[in-house]
């Protein structure tokens, strides 16, 4: 799949919906980009929340409710813990954050008598369709990791590749991106990616092609990598970008975002289902998009 019209396509061919569960639903936007999912035949339901503030906003959208199932929580933190609930107990496929505290869905994500805990880490992994280039871009981790050592990027990259083969992208070619394409040991970022390119090479890191470093230019443009003379597999070809560290990786998914002509969606991967957290400064179509996205991987991770 290389744009977000064959995601949907394919998340519409893919037979019984997947069901979303919404914590702390009463929010304008967030309620509107379900509906918008569930009229594209993708996604049903579960709204928990304040159930007379969730009718008022519905209301006012003229979403009709009863194509949901709704369960009253007036207090924040029962409801994201409800919403959680609906996904371990197998009712939901994937959550949802609403209009609630990012800490207070992870905490209730992360409950270890009901929470939906992996065995990696969490990480953020964003998707970008942009204009003039044939291929989708990943980008990890710009939301949730901090300063990951390489062992935590191990698994960033495997939270990664494993939503790059939910799209059918069989074998992604990862990039460790770094201020240069050399290794430096006064970098140690750049220590890391051949580091890492290593474990892939060891088959401590399956099912995708890992290089690094690369500088961004001679990670995705192929010109940029023959200029430097630069012959590997990846060079120029990148699936997965993965950032050195939480700010490089912010930066990049902003910059994206706000300069580049683009698409994106994004999820927290690692656990045992979805986590959609969009930021009230994403658009319609990026929490959209999140949702397909999510659809499209639940169950694959």
């Amino acid at each position: 799949m290389k744009n977000f019209e064959e995601i949907l396509s394919k998340a519409q061919q893919q037979g019984e919906k997947k069901v979303i569960s919404v914590a702390v639903a009463q929010d304008r936007e967030v309620l509107l980009s379900v509906e918008e999912a569930r009229k594209k035949g993708v996604v049903d339901g579960i709204l928990v929340g304040d159930s007379a503030k969730i009718e008022k906003v519905a209301k006012e959208l003229n979403i009709d409710l009863s194509n949901y199932k709704i369960i009253d929580k007036t207090d924040d933190v029962e409801a994201a813990r409800q919403a959680v609930i609906e996904v371990s107990s197998g009712r939901a496929d994937m959550l949802m954050k609403g209009l609630v505290d990012t800490s207070v869905v992870l905490k209730a994500a992360l409950d270890r008598e009901v929470g939906l805990r992996g065995d990696g880490i969490l990480s953020h992994v964003a998707v970008f369709e942009i204009e003039n280039y044939d291929r989708l871009f990943f980008i990890t981790d710009a939301a949730m990791n901090i300063a990951p050592d390489v062992e935590a990027k191990k698994k960033i990259i495997d939270n990664s590749v494993k939503v790059a083969r939910a799209l059918e992208i069989e074998v992604p070619k990862v990039a460790c991106i770094c201020a240069k394409e050399k290794m430096n040991q006064k970098m140690p970022d750049t220590v890391d990616a051949h580091e890492l390119e290593e474990m892939n090479k060891r088959g401590e890191i399956e099912n995708c092609i890992v290089g690094g470093p690369f500088a961004l230019d001679n990670a995705v443009s192929l010109e940029a990598a023959k200029h430097k003379g630069i012959d590997h597999e990846v060079a120029g070809m990148a699936d997965i970008l993965l950032a050195p560290d939480i700010e490089g990786g912010n930066i990049l998914y902003k910059s994206i975002s706000y300069f580049a002509r683009s698409k994106g969606a994004g999820l927290i991967v690692g656990a045992t289902a979805p986590i959609i957290l969009t930021s009230r400064a994403d658009s319609e179509e990026t929490k959209l998009n999140s949702i397909i996205l999510g659809a499209m991987t639940a169950g694959k991770l």
